[in-house]
């Protein structure tokens, strides 16, 4: 007989507009990695919300080793042994790694903080697991996958053997994934049970022994995860057959709109992250940036959208030099802009859906009238289209208050935003980090029918497939310089790693 760490029977849970999860039940036996699977907006959050106590069930009963328990709150969660890796990380940038791992359970010496035995404490758990953090960096100073190590060490230190982790790859470099994935497998062999949400099927694949699927909030199944292929596990999710790779025709490329002349550009701590960089981007083509996290893309893309001055250089769109003109100014010459972190850049988290959709034409007929007053109805009505048009999961429509809305129907608002805008330029930074399988499917179709229409695109992304599936053109980034331009079918995936490593034309450079 299975003996279960954890039974969530009958749970639902409800709010405005929306039943997230409608009378689900999910089984996760002790010592196993069970991966909870489905769409933006099927529940799995919520559900896992509720068992780590941010949350109260409507109904339901929750069992934590045999045992019926009621957990009314985080801290109450923290004594059953649960621990939460958040998607969306709860760190104080300018603390320590150890001042924020015992944050709340500080260890005292003579009514003083403690902080010596903190660190010793951080460094015996980063060393027995193999994460390989160091108490004392701050973490305004550390690379995200750092910061998530970090939060997987605060469930350590709480003596967690039940942790949950929310969509913990959607932030993270390739090599930052198979390290992560390598870390899941060390804390399982420690004898710890683990709940992994994620959207990546080779992730499951890799880790995972069992799967349960959500979709639209009620449960579909629970699999073995050696017995299904991904594409079984895809069409469990999204109730239809999903294509992985993208149908299109040759590119039709036309005159060049996005010309960059040799940039240079500082990042936020003054040092230079773009060097002489020189680029272009052509009518009814896709340009792929491919590269390393860390390596000038971000600056790269702010410079493009007037996020941050330039240092040296120039950028034209067709023959304007737009270098020295505001963000308003570059949206209304015809540059749209699909940023990479979707909370700071790209949405205001407490404004409506119907707001976030105006933010870049509130000032313009028909979002106001009479020159100065904004028009909701024709706000909402806009939205409202939008959300039918691309399928974003808006529990109370135009209405809905975006930071409540999953990840991936965020990044839905954004993308329909940038598109009706119908920009010559379309500047695309991790379009679907976060997303499902079906909503990657149909977010890179939209990508390419901008392109079929005679748009602009570059794109920048960390998923080397992305770039190999959607793009006519690869150029590769080391230091903040281009490495190497190519057309999409005369390089290889490997070729491309050589390069984002920094050598130039692909080949490993002899010593």
């Amino acid at each position: 007989m299975d003996k279960y760490a954890i039974e969530m029977l009958g749970i639902t849970k409800t709010f405005p507009g929306v039943v997230a999860n409608d009378n689900v039940t999910l089984s996760v036996r002790e010592n196993e990695v069970l991966a909870l699977l489905g769409e933006n907006g099927a529940g799995k959050s919520t559900l896992m919300s509720i068992l780590f106590g941010s949350y109260d069930p409507d109904s339901g009963v929750i069992k934590i080793r045999g045992q019926e328990v009621r957990i009314k709150d985080p801290n109450a969660a923290t004594a059953l042994g649960i621990g939460m890796v958040h998607q969306h990380f709860k760190l104080v940038h300018n603390y320590t790694v150890a001042e924020n791992i015992v944050l709340g359970i500080e260890p005292t010496k003579h009514r003083m903080l403690d902080l010596a035995a903190a660190e010793e404490r951080v460094r015996e758990l980063s060393e027995k697991y193999g994460l390989m953090v160091n108490p004392k960096d701050m973490i305004e100073d550390i690379t995200v996958g750092m910061q998530q190590r970090v939060e997987i060490l605060k469930t350590l230190y709480r003596n967690a053997d039940i942790i949950i982790f929310d969509e913990p790859t959607a932030v993270l470099t390739p090599q930052e994934i198979d390290e992560l994935m390598e870390i899941i497998r060390r804390l399982k062999a420690e004898g710890k049970t683990i709940i992994l949400i994620t959207h990546k099927l080779k992730e499951i694949k890799a880790v995972a022994e069992r799967c349960t699927v959500l979709r639209r909030g009620r449960l579909v199944g629970t699999v073995t995860v050696a017995d299904v292929s991904e594409q079984q596990l895809a069409e469990m999710m999204v109730g239809r057959a999903v294509k992985f790779e993208i149908d299109k025709a040759p590119c039709q490329p036309g005159e060049t709109i996005l010309s960059i002349k040799n940039i240079s550009v500082k990042n936020s701590r003054g040092q230079l992250a773009v060097r002489d960089l020189s680029l272009e981007v052509r009518a009814g083509e896709i340009v792929g940036i491919a590269g390393v996290d860390g390596n000038g893309q971000s600056e790269l893309i702010f410079a493009i959208t007037g996020m941050s001055p330039l240092e040296q250089g120039q950028v034209f769109l067709r023959d304007r030099d737009i270098s020295s003109l505001s963000i308003r100014q570059r949206i209304e010459s015809g540059i749209g802009h699909i940023p990479e972190d979707r909370r700071k850049h790209g949405l205001v988290s407490e404004f409506t859906v119907a707001e976030n959709i105006a933010l870049k034409t509130y000032y313009k007929p028909p979002f106001t009238k009479h020159g100065c007053l904004l028009d909701s109805p024709q706000m909402s009505s806009a939205a409202a289209s939008l959300i039918q048009d691309y399928d974003i999961r808006a529990g109370e429509g135009p209405a809905t208050r975006a930071g409540s809305m999953s990840g991936g129907n965020q990044q839905k608002v954004i993308i329909a935003r940038e598109i009706e805008l119908s920009p010559e330029l379309l500047v695309v930074a991790q379009p679907t980090r976060g997303l499902d399988v079906g909503a990657i499917e149909y977010i890179r179709q939209r990508i390419v029918a901008e392109r079929d229409k005679g748009r602009a695109i570059l794109l920048i992304s960390f998923e080397l497939d992305e770039i190999m599936n959607l793009c006519d053109r690869i150029a590769t980034i080391s230091k903040g310089t281009i490495v190497g331009v190519f057309d999409a079918g005369a390089v290889t995936e490997r070729e491309i790693g050589v390069m984002m490593a920094g050598s130039k034309g692909g080949k490993e450079e002899t010593v």
